[in-house]
């Protein structure tokens, strides 16, 4: 097969990759182009599988890049939210796990994680490769990369609901919450809520937003009712993002942002709101 075709065929589960590893589609593209170089340069008669050869050398690029990144995400203003993509974007979803892993609760969960403990969990749940492949990847054992995946699990499922709801009903409970939010409906959001509901709000020093996450239903309460006093959304529309149902809002005719839940018990567990315009490029409006 020419070395085009060949890489070609691979690059929507390379972007998968390197985007669940990073968080981010502008720098998962930089790291699938790199690759691609790569893969240019290398004498492919001692390549046995050109797949397995394309995923050590994207997951190494992105453990590189990541590491560097987390410098940058600390000094971020206010809190770092990764950059949400349509799903269409997301590369193949074909499994369970794939549609987890690229989950906007799980990568931002994932920021938990060391970049070898994010590496050996997305290769291993998402990609399901064997742990000998995985440990010579990041460069560990293979006892160490299985330890790193228990760890990364357990600190993934702290908080979360084994069951997921379906989608439809992810979408029921976001039209109401963004319909009782825009309302300042105090009484439909408490019961929308969950009592341990935290509000993340990601401007990046671009757009005004709460520079810390907002913890607990009453104080994310009263971020709600003050939002719905000073601010009219004029226009929303429902997007299928990284997995799950989203809420693309134009508020005041200028500002954009995006709204994406987290759902525990049956409740909103978690609320991202992404404004920062420099993240909603690969948003879009259909």
């Amino acid at each position: 097969m020419p070395v085009v075709e060949d890489f070609e065929e691979c690059r929507p589960m390379l972007l998968g990759l390197a985007y669940r590893l990073l968080g981010s589609m502008w720098d998962a593209e930089d790291v699938v182009q790199e690759a691609w170089l790569r893969w240019e340069g290398t004498d492919r008669g001692a390549v046995r599988e050109p797949r397995a050869f394309l995923v050590t050398v994207v997951s190494r690029l992105a453990l590189d890049q990541l590491r560097s990144a987390r410098v940058k995400r600390e000094a971020y203003t206010g809190p770092w939210l990764p950059e949400p993509v349509m799903t269409s974007e997301a590369g193949p979803l074909d499994t369970a796990e794939l549609r987890d892993t690229v989950s906007y609760a799980t990568l931002y969960m994932m920021e938990r994680l060391s970049p070898p403990e994010r590496a050996v969990f997305v290769l291993r749940e998402a990609f399901e490769l064997p742990y000998d492949e995985i440990a010579e990847i990041v460069g560990s054992s293979v006892a160490n990369a299985r330890q790193m995946h228990h760890r990364a699990s357990v600190r993934l499922a702290q908080g979360r609901d084994r069951f997921r709801p379906s989608t439809e009903e992810h979408a029921k409970l976001l039209v109401s919450f963004m319909r009782a939010a825009q309302r300042g409906d105090l009484a439909a959001l408490t019961e929308l809520l969950h009592e341990d509901v935290v509000s993340y709000n990601d401007g990046g020093g671009r757009v005004r937003a709460a520079l810390r996450p907002i913890i607990g239903r009453e104080k994310v309460l009263r971020l709600l009712e003050g939002l719905a006093e000073r601010y009219r959304v004029t226009d929303s529309q429902m997007l299928d993002v990284n997995g799950t149902p989203a809420v693309f809002t134009r508020v005041d005719e200028v500002l954009r942002q995006l709204v994406l839940i987290d759902v525990r018990d049956g409740r909103i567990s978690g609320i991202y709101a992404v404004l920062n315009p420099d993240k909603l490029a690969h948003v879009s409006r259909g």
